[in-house]
């Protein structure tokens, strides 16, 4: 099991870095498509619906994406783009999003509304899906390196969390859908996402920059939402009755138990990075 979880780590962190920093726009749009596919295939498997139906779920996002592509192309960076046709597209699917994992989620969670099959969990896959393809998308035009750091935000307060967690966890922030996790765990992160996103100030937009009371909500409040995204995936998979979202990469489950927090966290991160409003 060791092993197989090594391999598959080694061969997915070699596919991605070789994405992000070789293919050119469209191949990393068509890579992030493909990887969001699998995705809405899984949320397909949290629904509960049958394997044609799932599959039917993945091709159908595949078109939705492609028509996006071809009616905003300038949006994705596919032709001659600009943070402003990036905006004009990418508020309609970020303000939803935020406004979705900053209260409609917590919510959910609290409530433990059920994901049926039914129109309406199509619409919520589509809101945890979407916006964060688009945001891979259009955060990478900002450079490699920037959607790195990004992501790293999120790989660095799962780190932190259980670090945190693992010394001085006694209070349980969700013991119902993770019991693993704690209070203490959480304001590890946050402390550490602060700690990082001080350290790159210089190289963030200047109104970041140079407001750093305006940072440290902005730090905060990527953090909590990165952590609302897990325990929401988390909750569905216990409704569900699954431990993973799928077995598509051996030894660590599937695209959504990966993703999971940069679903929540790369749409809101975008949402304030494409801003014209400062």
């Amino acid at each position: 099991m060791l092993r197989t979880r090594i391999v598959t780590a080694l061969v997915l962190l070699s596919t991605f870095f070789a994405a992000l920093f070789y293919l050119p726009p469209t191949g990393w749009a068509i890579f992030a498509t493909l990887t969001a596919a699998v995705a809405a295939w899984e949320w397909g498997t949290l629904m509960g619906v049958q394997r044609n139906a799932r599959f039917a779920l993945a091709i159908g996002f595949v078109l939705i994406c492609l028509v996006i592509g071809d009616l905003e192309p300038a949006a994705l960076g596919l032709t001659e783009g600009s943070p402003e046709a990036a905006w004009r597209f990418g508020r309609w699917l970020y303000f939803p999003a935020a406004a979705f994992w900053l209260f409609a989620a917590p919510s959910w969670m609290r409530y433990r509304w059920p994901l049926t099959k039914s129109a309406f969990g199509l619409v919520v896959g589509l809101l945890v899906i979407l916006p964060p393809w688009l945001a891979l998308v259009q955060l990478r035009q900002a450079g490699a390196l920037t959607l790195l750091a990004v992501m790293a935000i999120v790989w660095l307060a799962d780190i932190a969390a259980y670090v945190f967690g693992r010394r001085f966890g006694k209070h349980k922030l969700a013991p119902k859908i993770s019991p693993g996790k704690t209070w203490e765990g959480a304001l590890g992160a946050v402390g550490a996402v602060i700690v990082y996103g001080f350290v790159l100030a210089p190289a963030l937009p200047a109104v970041l920059a140079a407001n750093y009371a305006l940072l440290l909500v902005i730090l905060v409040v990527v953090t909590a939402i990165g952590i609302i995204g897990d325990l929401f995936e988390s909750l569905l998979k216990r409704q569900a009755g699954l431990k993973d979202s799928s077995n598509f990469l051996p030894g660590h489950g599937g695209v959504l138990d990966r993703i999971d927090s940069l679903t929540s966290t790369l749409p809101f991160v975008a949402l304030v990075w494409l801003s014209p409003w400062y």
